[in-house]
């Protein structure tokens, strides 16, 4: 299924249990209602802009209304959001995570056998990995998670964790905490 088919079923869904007309969320997105029963039917190419705005009409987040209707979380999304004119030029919307106050963004390198240990972070927080060289490895209470180049991994910091690198070769990585 792709991202504009999740889109409408998503804004489809969402509206009705908002008990909204099309053309109330029409007004409130500022958005024209022709274009809304395009992005309903999966048949309007729509802008982020555009999908910012029905998102807070709606009282929802751009990731409820991009994600698989299927998936009900948000660390894992993994969706197509933008394609470029030219081919490779593209937009993946990874994970999401809530945040109340602020998000960091961290560079981090870990050289072979290093290791980062953390106490729990307050709740409400959350960590997100994007590997770029290399495999990271999460340790939580639940067990080790493994994350190679190319791949993310995202949970909620309230609890005791480490990340380290067991590889021969440096651990590249951006970090983003969200709290």
């Amino acid at each position: 299924m792709s991202v504009l088919e999740h889109v409408a079923e998503n804004v489809r869904r969402l509206r009705t249990e908002a008990g909204l007309s099309q053309q109330v969320l029409a007004d409130a997105a500022d958005v024209s209602r022709r274009m809304l029963v395009g992005i309903e039917s999966g048949d309007a190419n729509v802008s982020l802009n555009t999908l910012d705005r029905i998102a807070a009409a709606l009282e929802v987040t751009f990731a409820d209304l991009v994600k698989a209707p299927s998936n009900p979380n948000r660390d894992r999304i993994d969706a197509l959001v933008w394609s470029g004119r030219t081919p490779g030029s593209k937009g993946v919307l990874l994970a999401s995570a809530p945040a109340t106050r602020e998000v960091e963004l961290w560079s981090w390198t870990l050289m072979p056998g290093d290791r980062y240990t953390s106490a729990a972070d307050p709740t409400g927080w959350h960590e997100m990995f994007f590997v770029i060289e290399g495999r990271l490895v999460v340790e939580l209470p639940d067990g080790e998670h493994a994350i190679d180049a190319g791949d993310f991994f995202v949970f909620p910091s309230d609890r005791d964790y480490a990340y380290r690198n067991d590889g021969d070769m440096p651990l590249r990585f951006i970090r983003n905490v969200a709290h």
